[in-house]
């Protein structure tokens, strides 16, 4: 059996709520944008950002800073603003060690994504990273975990394990590409989706499952 571990990066390693009111914070400040388009962009970034939502900004506000000046500057207060739990980058150490293979399967566009690996300390301890930027495709896509495999050296016909916060994207899409699945639970769980092997109230509690497995 293969050890092999597939991690969800935004809500499941990383508290991307957080950072995402944080940097929303500081780039309305150093902007000087309105309370209204604080407010727009609260709720347009709330389950992901792409430079295409700050030139819908651009318009709906008549702003004259660029599309991009915007993106590369929220990319860059996102990425200081995220952060890896001590307890959680000492869980994947510890898997790394017992000779598993990690890689991280995220929705999202591929430079913030990254610049968020980096700054966490999340990338030295991933073998593979796939980003749905990347390819412009999204989880549940079974493209997107076969990427991630192929990055990882490994293949998904020898199974493994994926682990995330989203029902659909990451225990649907887990399940399709034929690993085991740990959810942790918070969002709501949709009507016919086949239920995740485990159930876990934080990522530390599915590390330990997986330390488990290796016993």
């Amino acid at each position: 059996m293969a050890h092999l571990a597939f991690f969800d990066l935004d809500n499941t390693l990383v508290d991307r709520q957080s950072a995402l009111s944080d940097a929303v914070t500081a780039l309305c400040r150093s902007r000087a944008l309105s309370p209204d388009a604080e407010r727009w962009l609260r709720i347009e970034l709330a389950d992901r950002a792409t430079v295409n939502d700050f030139a819908r900004l651009r318009d709906a506000f008549g702003l004259e800073a660029s599309a991009t000046d915007l993106w590369q500057e929220y990319v860059d207060l996102m990425s200081a603003a995220v952060t890896c739990r001590p307890e959680v980058l000492e869980g994947l150490a510890r898997l790394r060690a017992a000779a598993w293979t990690i890689g991280i399967i995220t929705n999202g566009a591929g430079d913030i994504q990254r610049a968020k690996l980096a700054g966490t300390g999340l990338a030295p301890l991933a073998d593979g990273v796939a980003v749905s930027g990347d390819l412009e495709i999204r989880k549940p896509d079974l493209r997107l975990f076969e990427l991630a495999a192929s990055r990882c050296g490994v293949s998904l016909a020898d199974g493994g394990w994926m682990i995330g916060d989203n029902p659909a994207g990451d225990i649907g899409g887990g399940h399709q590409a034929g690993l085991r699945t740990i959810w942790l639970r918070g969002r709501p769980w949709p009507d016919g989706l086949p239920a995740a092997h485990h159930v876990v109230d934080d990522v530390t509690d599915a590390i330990t499952i997986l330390l488990n497995e290796t016993e």
